[in-house]
């Protein structure tokens, strides 16, 4: 991928979120910043980014929850990824 982004989540939580939210879930880097990953993702995917949130978890991992704009969809990037 970047070296931004490492990788998208795929669990079942970040696959409904997807479905439900029109939002997706990476890892990233651990110095990564908002402004960093979502002009990474708006280049990588062509579309545009409303917001990102960060999430470290319990492993140690730094997740990125990012909300893509109503008018793309976060299903067509995820099957492009390989997540659904």
């Amino acid at each position: 991928m970047s070296q931004v982004l490492l990788y998208p989540m795929v669990t079942e939580k970040a696959v409904n979120i997807i479905e439900e939210e029109n939002k997706l879930v990476f890892v990233v880097a651990k110095k990564a910043a908002k402004h960093e990953i979502k002009k990474e993702v708006e280049s990588l995917y062509e579309v545009k980014v409303d917001k990102v949130n960060i999430v470290n978890d319990m492993k140690g991992r730094k997740k990125a929850i990012v909300k893509i704009n109503k008018k793309f969809k976060a299903n067509d990037i995820a099957i492009k990824l390989g997540v659904l």
